[in-house]
């Protein structure tokens, strides 16, 4: 009680922690760093591919619909503190409801609904970003071990022989993925270690390069444990499972030297699992192919660990 007998408790200082709060948010706010161009991506870096718009879409209309869920939830809060306060209605307990069942029933239906809407939205661009009917331009198995990447590019390439669909390095990959493999690509490969460095940006990892507007598909495999592999820019990240093959493709609308990481934590050096992605002109990228045959780079590395019988059973089973 106040000393002028008041029920009344001081309201100077539950104004000062709301001015307090919310001064807190302004700053949380503005001190990101981003530019009024940057705020639509809420966070996400600018798509550098066909498909990544389709990601940032998905993005975005979450982050509304879970802004339209807080306002309602921070709404209602709101009301309840301000018009049902004791200070306001002189009474003790408020009264209670129970058992009121259509209020009960909107509590299970509303979620029901956005869980089903995000979940439709989801698996629709899902599976038109891990659709592979397509035939590719470019095919790049991407071989991911403790601590670094490696790169086979499925190629035809002057002065290397072989067959892709026959190479004993690539037996880990399933016969489903081959029979768009290019006949007679003897290929070339590129291998980095954690010390590995891009030599025009200095970052690390080996560089991995992509011709501009042709359709890519990435072949990943994985030599011991489970890595992720993840361009950045290309909103879109995929796991590296030993014994099992996941692929996934792009068209790269960008030219320019792009950062990618491993996405899995998979063990002491998963921190140095780094990598380099350079778009260039598809005649940049043709000439690129032929420096590796030329340094002897030619072939492929092994791809990773085999399929286990169980995992080659689902597969069956599934086409």
């Amino acid at each position: 009680m106040s000393p002028n007998g008041s029920d009344r408790s001081p309201r100077r200082p539950m104004r000062r922690k709301l001015l307090q709060a919310m001064t807190a948010g302004l700053v949380l706010a503005t001190a990101t760093g981003c530019t009024y161009k940057d705020f639509p991506r809420l966070g996400m870096p600018t798509p550098v591919t066909e498909e990544a718009p389709r990601i940032l879409s998905l993005w975005q209309g979450s982050w509304a619909a879970a802004l339209a869920v807080g306002v309602l939830v921070w709404g209602l809060i709101l009301w309840s503190a301000l018009f049902h306060r004791r200070s306001r209605t002189k009474v003790e307990v408020p009264p209670q409801t129970r058992y009121n069942m259509p209020i009960e029933a909107l509590y299970t239906v509303v979620p029901i609904i956005i869980i089903s809407v995000l979940f439709y939205f989801t698996a629709r661009d899902e599976t038109k970003l891990l659709d592979l009917s397509k035939k590719p331009d470019v095919t790049v198995n991407v071989v991911g071990f403790q601590w670094s990447w490696g790169f086979n590019y499925i190629e035809d390439v002057p002065g290397s022989t072989g067959n892709a669909k026959t190479s004993p390095e690539l037996l880990a990959i399933p016969d489903r993925f081959k029979k768009d493999f290019p006949a007679n690509a003897g290929g070339v490969y590129d291998v980095g270690t954690p010390g590995t460095k891009n030599q025009q940006t200095g970052n690390p990892g080996p560089t991995l390069w992509l011709p501009e507007g042709k359709t890519v598909r990435f072949v990943l495999t994985s030599r011991d444990v489970i890595h992720s592999f993840w361009v950045v820019p290309f909103l879109m990240k995929q796991d590296v499972i030993p014994g099992h093959t996941n692929a996934f493709q792009v068209v790269p609308n960008h030219e320019g030297t792009f950062l990618g990481k491993c996405a899995e934590l998979c063990g002491v050096d998963h921190s140095r699992m780094l990598f380099n992605v350079k778009v260039v002109s598809p005649e940049r990228y043709e000439q690129h192919l032929k420096d590796l045959a030329k340094k002897g780079q030619t072939g492929y590395i092994p791809a990773g660990i085999a399929q286990t019988p169980h995992e080659k059973n689902r597969e069956t089973n599934n086409l």
